[in-house]
């Protein structure tokens, strides 16, 4: 007894070990990927701000002409300017490559949502921004993955703490109940999302939770970006907060169930293989019999052991397990049922034989 009581003393110690390290490994992601990130913004702000402010100094400019004179002409003419430069949506949005925007678009680029509401235009903003995604990507990937197993864990302890106070006999958290539980947190995430963003974007419902979905989903089509009126990016530091924390662990909680979900399809392949497996094991060592579309089952060595199968015409079946195919002058052919019965040429008669050989 006491040894049992000292065993089960080490594996708690070992559980709780194991735990830890892995809570320490995804601490560390996390400050790993959010200094990558803050490191990322630093670099984009000091390599696309300055011709940002060039041109918006320009556009500035095309401002005040036409306030000065407001003329048919002068419109058309900064319309045009505008839209061919992609200044409209811009002009809203305010600067796109100071400080928090550019840890925007690095939390875009590391997420591999990819709206393209603001894209590099120096050479080495596009050659830094190759080779901040292949890194960027692959820790996000393990960052995600990681946050996912400990959410999935947290989500187990808490499911099986809901079945012991419910007086529940099987306590242990199944697949299918880490599904339900990310699945309605991943829900409870895109709605709660959706209605915030309907009100500070002015968007509809429908259309925030669009966004929310494609974004969470890295589609990212980028015809809805959140951040991009009244210059959030500079004036609105609590709702980029907001934005920040919605797109990383949104992200994190349906990378939790979409793991759940290829566990699960990877579980039921290896258990089908296995299955196969073992069959194919019990039938060379002759401990399973093999079983045909016409219900015969037959052993290793070809022997009919039991057959389904009956005639309309013939109330005799002849079964041999050579090569004879029913002729008479086999000394292996076995015996009829009915005596009188001799069997002609296999193709004049009406009889159907079978024939089970290896």
């Amino acid at each position: 007894m006491l040894i049992e009581s000292y065993r089960d003393t080490a594996l708690e110690f070992v559980v709780h070990c194991a735990m830890k390290r892995q809570n320490v490994r995804t601490l560390s992601l996390v400050v790993c990927t959010f200094t990558y990130l803050l490191i990322g913004a630093a670099v984009f702000d000091s390599l696309e701000s300055q011709t940002e402010a060039k041109r918006w100094e320009f556009l500035q400019v095309l401002f005040t002409i036409l306030i000065i004179d407001i003329g048919i002409r002068i419109k058309l003419c900064f319309h045009a300017v505008a839209v061919k430069n992609n200044f409209v949506k811009k002009y809203n949005a305010g600067p796109q490559w100071k400080f928090a925007g550019a840890f925007y678009f690095a939390t875009v680029v590391l997420a591999m949502i990819g709206y393209g509401h603001s894209t590099p235009t120096t050479v080495a903003g596009k050659l830094f921004t190759m080779c901040y995604a292949m890194v960027g990507i692959p820790l996000g990937l393990v960052m995600f993955q990681s946050i996912g197993e400990r959410l999935n864990k947290f989500a187990s302890v808490i499911i099986r703490r809901a079945k012991r106070a419910s007086g529940a006999r099987c306590t242990d958290a199944t697949e299918m109940n880490l599904m339900l539980a990310t699945g309605m947190l991943s829900s409870i995430i895109i709605t709660t999302g959706a209605a915030v963003f309907s009100r500070y974007e002015g968007w509809s419902y429908f259309d925030s939770f669009y966004y929310c979905f494609v974004t969470l989903t890295t589609i990212g089509f980028g015809d809805y970006v959140a951040l991009q009126n009244d210059q959030a990016l500079t004036n609105k530091p609590g709702y980029v907060a907001l934005s920040l924390v919605f797109i990383l662990f949104g992200l994190a909680v349906v990378a939790a169930s979409i793991n759940l979900l290829v566990l699960r399809f990877m579980t039921m392949q290896a258990e089908d293989a296995k299955r196969d497996e073992q069959d194919a094991q019990n039938i060379a060592a002759g401990n399973q019999p093999l079983t045909f579309d016409d219900d015969s089952t037959y052993n290793m060595h070809g022997k009919l052991l039991e057959n389904n199968y009956t005639t309309e015409n013939d109330e005799t079946v002849s079964l041999c397990s050579c090569t004879c195919m029913g002729g008479t002058r086999c000394l292996n052919h076995e015996q009829f049922v009915d005596p009188d019965f001799q069997p002609m040429d296999i193709i004049e008669s009406t009889l159907c034989l079978k024939r089970a050989s290896v």
